[in-house]
């Protein structure tokens, strides 16, 4: 606990609802559950040693002969109540000893930690009922101004946004340079281990994607390990490539497999937060639909993973998903625009040239345009978007 800093705390620890007895926080590798997990301790225990709150990592060597259930009874017997466990979904059965545990101990609390496929509605164990999940992601623009440049600028809504953008901008504007600033998170402002430098910043992503491919999806979706390459060659075809009205015909030929599980690979990726795919009606789509495009989960990860350099267009569109996702409902849109908010705003991303002509007549419509500092009539900075969370 001594080194865990308090200096930059994410957003989100005020989203939780801590008095709760079972929380999970679900998240891709990197984007920091732990330090999260080990601030909120700080928070509330103070860094001296107390025998009421314990952080364990289920990946310790400890538990590869020492089972999780025992370990909760004998730290309720010494006084527990606070336990916060990282990495469950690395300990084998964890969902039906948690489940007991938190029937037969009534009065611990459990904070529990692991990637993006965990489910807790699996059949061995149905946690559904008993635990409230939240799903962490990396950093948001505002985050990152708050996290490496100082700067605190309060969330927005998207209402806000789009009312009372330019106050908004003023404010911004006064104290900073957001385009140069936003070009930099762009690159390399998405994960919190930039605090660690630049170095090896993109292996470090590449060492994610591995990581959630090899181990992750084999472990907690099944993936036969022998499709591993070919589940790394589709995300490096969707890397490189500009979206596009997706062909599963050819992407299923580019990277050898069947329509069916393309489709289903595509899931997964999904869910493991690697991908974002585009749906144009979100309420009737059906598992194994088709997407009507896919987008990588943000542009840090489409810098890292790209074999050519990065479309300008992708790029921009990339963030603007992964910003409005986290709140809110995005379609691609049955439009010329790109996309549909919430069943009713029309959003066209692009740049700074980026005309109306594309929205002209559709009501509540906007064009979320790049390089530019300030709302010129329903034409709203790309980045003012990046406050939202």
């Amino acid at each position: 606990m001594q080194n865990v800093s308090l200096d930059f705390v994410r957003g989100m620890m005020d989203d939780i609802n801590w008095n709760e007895r079972l929380i999970m926080i679900k998240g891709q590798k990197g984007v920091g559950k732990t330090t999260l997990m080990t601030q909120r301790i700080l928070q509330v225990f103070g860094p001296t040693n107390t025998s009421e709150v314990l952080y364990v990592t289920l990946d310790n060597i400890y538990f590869s002969t020492h089972r999780l259930l025992d370990f909760i009874e004998q730290f309720h017997a010494q006084g527990g109540k606070y336990l916060f466990l990282d990495e469950v979904h690395k300990y084998k059965g964890w969902s039906i000893e948690i489940k007991n545990a938190y029937d037969e101990f009534a009065d611990i609390h459990l904070v529990l930690s692991g990637s993006s496929l965990v489910n807790l509605n699996n059949g061995e164990a149905d946690l559904s009922r008993r635990c409230i999940s939240y799903t962490m992601r990396g950093l948001s623009f505002r985050e990152y101004l708050n996290m490496f440049h100082q700067k605190e600028f309060p969330r927005r809504s998207f209402q806000e946004i789009l009312s009372n953008g330019n106050s908004i901008c003023a404010e911004v504007n006064s104290q900073i340079r957001p385009l140069a600033l936003f070009a930099e998170y762009m690159k390399y402002g998405y994960y919190p281990f930039l605090i660690e430098g630049l170095h090896n910043y993109y292996t470090r992503i590449e060492n994610i994607v591995n990581t959630t491919i090899e181990v992750e999806l084999p472990q907690l979706r099944n993936l036969d390990i022998a499709n591993i390459r070919k589940v790394k060659s589709l995300l490096g075809i969707l890397a490189s490539g500009v979206p596009y009205a997706v062909d599963t015909v050819k992407l299923s030929t580019m990277a050898e497999i069947s329509r069916t599980t393309l489709l289903q690979y595509l899931l997964y990726l999904s869910e493991a937060h690697l991908l974002h795919l585009l749906y144009s009606d979100i309420n009737n789509i059906k598992r194994l639909q088709k997407p009507d495009k896919i987008y990588l989960e943000n542009p840090n990860m489409l810098h890292a993973l790209s074999t050519t350099q990065a479309n300008e267009g992708t790029l921009r569109e990339s963030f603007f998903i992964n910003q409005l996702t986290q709140q809110h409902i995005v379609e691609y849109s049955k439009s010329s625009a790109d996309f549909t908010i919430d069943h009713q705003y029309t959003i066209e991303v692009g740049g700074h040239s980026k005309d109306g002509t594309q929205i002209a007549g559709i009501p509540d419509s906007y064009i979320a345009a790049d390089n530019e500092e300030y709302v010129l009539g329903n034409k709203i900075p790309l980045w003012l978007f990046g406050f939202l969370n």
